[in-house]
């Protein structure tokens, strides 16, 4: 019986800790990244994501749609962090999405950056 009472007891606990949901984030990192795409991303991205950001609108190729479903399952995490930290041209895309080399040593703001992006998936 106490074999049995402990076991109960071993699995219970192992239940209850696959209940908790995982952190949103270093709240830090979650609040630069929003600022950064309020001032910089959205201004040719659009508030959405949409590529319709005003500063956008005059550039050719146009900006990135990221509501796009095909693009967003092809796109690569690692290229999408490649592109916001050295800029478009250095992953062969137009060098009018600017590099961030700030960004460099902030991982977890860069993440942040392509969790918002992977956001606009439909």
């Amino acid at each position: 019986m106490t074999k049995a009472l402990f076991s109960l007891i071993a699995l219970s606990s192992i239940l209850i800790g696959c209940d908790e949901q995982k952190p949103a984030g270093n709240p830090e990192a979650v609040a630069a990244a929003q600022q950064l795409w309020d001032t910089k991303c959205s201004t040719c991205h659009g508030k959405e994501g949409r590529g319709d950001g005003e500063a956008g609108l005059v550039l050719n190729p146009r900006p990135r749609n990221f509501e796009n479903s095909m693009w967003q399952s092809q796109a690569d995490d690692a290229k999408l962090k490649k592109t916001i930290i050295e800029g478009g041209a250095a992953v062969g895309l137009s060098a009018n999405m600017s590099a961030n080399p700030e960004l460099a040593d902030k991982p977890e703001v860069v993440d942040e950056l392509v969790k918002k992006i992977r956001s606009f998936k439909p």
